[in-house]
């Protein structure tokens, strides 16, 4: 069995991450918690399978991966770095926001 990767979170992704939470408390009341779950979930998933997503076409950054969370409607943006190996989160972006992160 491989071993799972450690998941970092960038400073900026950390941003995006507090603002959908934000959103998400105060527009979809049903499920206040859905944006904390459903990354946990997704870190989860990254932290076993790390090469699991798609790779980003519109970044600067090398060997950008992306997923994409249905629930939630974002996607979580990540590559594999360091040595050894951990997952840095690098950006959680809704499609409304335009075409792609600043990454």
């Amino acid at each position: 069995m491989t071993e799972r990767l450690d998941v970092h979170v960038t400073a900026l992704a950390a941003g995006h991450i507090r603002q959908a939470e934000s959103w998400w408390r105060e527009n979809r009341q049903a499920a206040p918690d859905a944006v904390r779950l459903e990354l946990q979930r997704a870190f989860g998933l990254i932290a076993a399978h790390p090469r699991i997503g798609s790779r980003a076409a519109s970044v600067r950054l090398p060997d950008v991966r992306r997923i994409y969370i249905p629930t939630i409607k974002y996607h979580l943006y990540y590559h594999v770095i360091g040595s050894p190996e951990y997952v840095e989160i690098v950006a959680l972006w809704h499609k409304s926001r335009g075409d792609g992160p600043p990454i």
